[in-house]
Parts: structure tokens; C-alpha cells; sequence
């Protein structure tokens, strides 16, 4: 029961571990927690094993027949139904409603397109670029009446206005702003270092001294922990693997010396000679004369047929004269003599 892959050459070596400030703490946890995880993993790893052979089994044995089994029925029982009703009702149907629709709705609409709608729509483009050309004349006039008033309402009072209002009171009001705006940098600048100082004494000093003096060799003494809990997790891992392996070796070697090999010494030593013996004696004397009675049965049914066929060709003879014209030399009957010579010989051959 070999559960892991083998690797070709030599075992490599583990990587070299880096030197740990903290050696003591690490070897202090090492051994312990290794025996611990050791304990614990073993049970959960030949567990592991166990149900990954049960697994394959009932995967070979069971699950990939069934699935083959399912798959067969479900193509008989709704591939292939639907696949007929497909193919043999429901394209046939398709192409006769296409066809029906095709002589019902599209023959009729082209030509009431062709024939009704082109023209009615051309005559209403007609009408419409005629209006439309006396509309755009009239809009061509408003449009240049607008434009002037608009110019002489609108725009120049607009850009007097800007000119000669908006302008100077804009750069009033960015003056005004650069100084509002320097005094109010001023103030947040002098606020902003006092709380900064505020804060950096009353809690970022504070915190960095505890994350530098408790909370970093804490960190370091449970990274310490963690790293060893790991390795020891899969170095007895590997070790359960190892006894899981010899284990199954074990069972494997009980199995053969216990069942197969006894079984195989039973074939060989007793069951093979007894079926070569049951062989020679009552089977190939059986068959040879199966194959004589089968040989004798042949012969006797070709004089049978022999005969028949003469008594027939003496009856047609007697009722309705010779033929006309003899027949070939190659395709002779045999005779009644010939039949009843063949007999004699099947007689003393059954005889023997």
C-alpha cells in the first residue's frame, strides 16, 4: 500500500535553516511539540490513507461502472428519444410551417411592400421635401431677423457689462482672497503644528515604545512558536507517511503468504493436474466422439439425400419420359448402386 509517489535518486537534503536569534527558545519547544504532533498525526494520517485506497476502490469498482451504467441509460431513455423527435418530427414540422409562412405572410407582404407601400411613400417624401423646402425658407428668414436683435440686445450690452463691471470687481475680489487666504494658512499652520506635537508626545511616542519593547519580542517568540509548530506538523506528517507505507507493506506481505500464495500453490500443485487429468480422460475422449457421431451423422444424411434425389429423378422419369437432352458429364447424379455402396461403408464404419 504505497500511497506516496517515489522519487528516482538519491533523497535530497532539506534546505539549511537560517541562524535563529532565538536558539534557545527554539530548541526548548522543538522536541516536545515534535513528540506531541508525532502522537497525534499518525492516528489522522493512517486514517488518511486508509480512506484514499477505500476511495480508489469504490471509485474502480463501483462509482465508474455505476456512472458508465447511468450515462447508457440516459442516452437510451432521453438522448436518443429526443434526438427522433427532433430529427423526425419536429424538423419536418419546422420546415413545413417555414414553407407555409413563407407562401402565407412573406409573398404577400413583399408585394404589398413592393406595390402598395413604395409608391405611397415616395408621393408622401414628395409632399414633405416640398414643405419642408418653403418651411426652411421662412426659418432662414427668422433665424437672420434673431440673429441681428440678439446681436443688438444681447451681446452688446453683455460684453459692456463684463468689460467694464465684472472685471473690476473680480480683481477686487481675488485681492481680497489672497489676503483672507494668507492669514487663514497662517492660523491652520501654527494649529496644525501644536496638535501635531500634541499627538506625537501623547500617542505615537507611547505606542512606538510599546510595539518596540513588548509587542516585537512577543511577535518574535510566537513566530518562533509557529515556525516550529509547522515544521513539526509536516515532519510528522512525513513520519506517519513512512509507518502508514509499512504498515500497508506489512498487510500486503500478510495477504500474499496468508491467501494468494497458498491459493496459487492449491492451482498449481492440485487444481492443474486434476484439471489435465479430468482433460486427457473425459473431455478429449468426449469430444473425439462427439466429432465421430457428427462425422457418421453427415454421411449418413449425404446417402439419404443421395437416395432422395435418385428415387425423384426415377419418378419424374417414369411419369414424364426422359429429358430431351442429355446432361453434362460433370454434373452426373449418383446412382442408386453408388448410394447403397456409400450406405454399406457409413455401416461398417458405425460397426467399428
Amino acid at each position: 500500500m504505497d500511497l506516496e509517489k517515489r522519487t528516482s535518486g538519491p533523497p535530497q537534503e532539506p534546505p539549511p535553516r537560517r541562524s535563529d536569534p532565538e536558539g534557545c527558545v527554539a530548541a526548548a519547544i522543538r522536541v516536545p511539540v515534535r513528540i506531541v504532533v508525532l502522537v497525534l498525526v499518525v492516528p489522522v494520517r493512517m486514517a488518511w490513507d486508509l480512506l484514499v485506497v477505500t476511495g480508489r476502490l469504490l471509485r474502480d469498482t463501483v462509482l465508474r461502472p455505476l456512472g458508465r451504467a447511468l450515462a447508457w441509460l440516459g442516452r437510451v431513455l432521453f438522448v436518443w428519444p429526443l434526438v427522433a423527435v427532433w430529427r423526425y418530427a419536429v424538423v419536418p414540422l419546422g420546415k413545413g410551417l417555414a414553407v407555409l409562412g413563407h407562401v402565407l405572410l412573406v409573398v404577400p407582404a413583399v408585394w404589398f411592400h413592393t406595390w402598395v407601400l413604395t409608391p405611397a411613400g415616395r408621393a408622401i417624401v414628395w409632399c414633405a421635401a416640398g414643405v419642408g423646402a418653403g418651411l426652411a425658407a421662412v426659418g432662414r428668414g427668422l433665424y437672420a431677423v434673431l440673429a441681428l436683435l440678439g446681436r443688438y440686445l444681447v451681446v452688446v450690452p453683455a460684453v459692456w457689462f463684463h468689460t467694464w463691471v465684472l472685471v473690476p470687481l473680480g480683481h477686487a475680489l481675488v485681492w481680497c482672497g489672497k489676503g483672507f487666504a494668507r492669514g487663514l494658512g497662517l492660523a491652520v499652520t501654527g494649529i496644525g503644528a501644536v496638535l501635531y506635537w500634541t499627538v506625537r508626545i501623547l500617542l505615537v511616542l507611547p505606542a512606538l515604545a510599546l510595539w518596540r519593547w513588548v509587542l516585537t519580542p512577543v511577535g518574535r517568540v510566537l513566530a518562533v512558536i509557529g515556525r516550529e509548530v509547522l515544521d513539526a506538523l509536516g515532519h510528522g506528517w512525513r513520519i506517519a507517511g513512512h509507518v502508514s507505507r509499512a504498515f500497508g507493506r506489512f498487510l500486503g506481505t500478510l495477504w500474499r503468504w496468508a491467501v494468494a500464495e497458498p491459493a496459487r500453490w492449491a492451482y498449481r500443485t492440485v487444481l492443474t493436474p486434476v484439471g489435465h487429468a479430468l482433460r486427457d480422460s473425459v473431455l478429449r475422449p468426449l469430444a473425439e466422439a462427439g466429432r465421430a457421431a457428427g462425422r457418421i451423422g453427415r454421411q449418413a444424411l449425404a446417402a439419404a439425400r443421395l437416395t432422395v434425389r435418385e428415387t425423384r429423378a426415377d419418378l419424374r422419369r417414369a411419369l414424364f419420359g426422359p429429358p430431351p437432352a442429355a446432361r453434362r458429364p460433370d454434373r452426373r447424379e449418383p446412382s442408386v448402386a453408388e448410394a447403397r455402396t456409400l450406405g454399406s461403408s457409413t455401416t461398417a464404419l458405425t460397426k467399428d
